[in-house]
């Protein structure tokens, strides 16, 4: 059996219909981003190892130890989305927003081949029908966001106390299904940082539904709390910065802190 591996997936939403022109620049901007929350989690550039990275074009599939698993779950996705809520502030505005789906799954995989059902279901998860509904629960509650851990993720993670800031009520229970795909179906969790799973729930329609059920009132406050979530963890990084916990990394032009070099 190959050795267990942990898998990060990323997908951009509607990548497909940004310009052309303007294409190569924002997968640009993407690339500074997720370099620079790999180095804030103090985890290992898969670039640098041979099949750990693989560029699908609206995103990427990273490959890591089994042992970072929990770091790809926290601290990553809350640095994650901390930074694509920086960049939606400061971006133009003729530059498109960058909204991201995000899968955790970790299981046997064979490198660099990447043989094993473990890169398929983790794909998979990012596909489903669950996760893009999260992305427009994300995308209406003001969150760039939205990350699908499968059941083995989240035990191994989540369940067993290895995410200091996340435990188990931020997360939404649910399945994950596949158009297309009838035979794929997996209990996994939800998570929307900034956005409380209450607030998540209504959007996971049925089959038979294409729109979520509207929420009189509800969207500006939930935009506006993740707007302050986004501003809070920019507060605590920068005081960390400033009390020399942390090195800067320059990103695309615009500098964000990650943590001080490992002695």
């Amino acid at each position: 059996m190959p050795p267990e591996h942990a898998l990060l997936v990323i997908d951009m939403k509607g990548y497909s219909q940004i310009p052309e022109a303007k294409m190569a620049q924002v997968r640009s901007d993407l690339d500074d981003i997720l370099a620079t929350v790999l180095a804030q989690s103090e985890l290992e550039q898969p670039r640098e190892r041979d099949g750990a990275y693989k560029d699908t074009g609206d995103g990427a599939i990273f490959v890591f130890p089994a042992r970072d698993t929990g770091r790809l779950v926290d601290p990553l996705l809350g640095y994650l989305n901390a930074a694509l809520c920086r960049y939606d502030r400061e971006r133009l505005a003729s530059s498109p927003a960058i909204r991201l789906r995000a899968s955790v799954h970790s299981g046997p995989l064979s490198l660099p081949d990447h043989r094993g059902d473990a890169i398929n279901e983790a794909c998979r998860l990012i596909d489903s029908q669950a996760a893009r509904q999260a992305m427009a629960a994300a995308a209406d509650h003001g969150a760039f966001l939205a990350a699908v851990l499968s059941d083995i993720a989240y035990r191994r993670t989540v369940h067993a106390g290895r995410t200091p800031a996340l435990d188990e009520h931020h997360f939404l229970r649910t399945t994950a299904r596949v158009d297309g795909k009838p035979g794929f179906e997996r209990p996994c969790r939800l998570l929307v940082p900034s956005v409380s799973p209450a607030a998540v729930s209504p959007y996971l329609v049925g089959a038979g539904n294409s729109t979520p059920p509207s929420l009189p009132g509800s969207v500006p406050q939930e935009h506006a709390e993740a707007q302050e979530a986004c501003e809070r963890q920019d507060t605590v990084q920068q005081k960390a910065k400033a009390s020399g916990r942390a090195q800067v990394i320059q990103v695309g032009g615009n500098y964000s802190t990650g943590p001080k070099e490992r002695s």
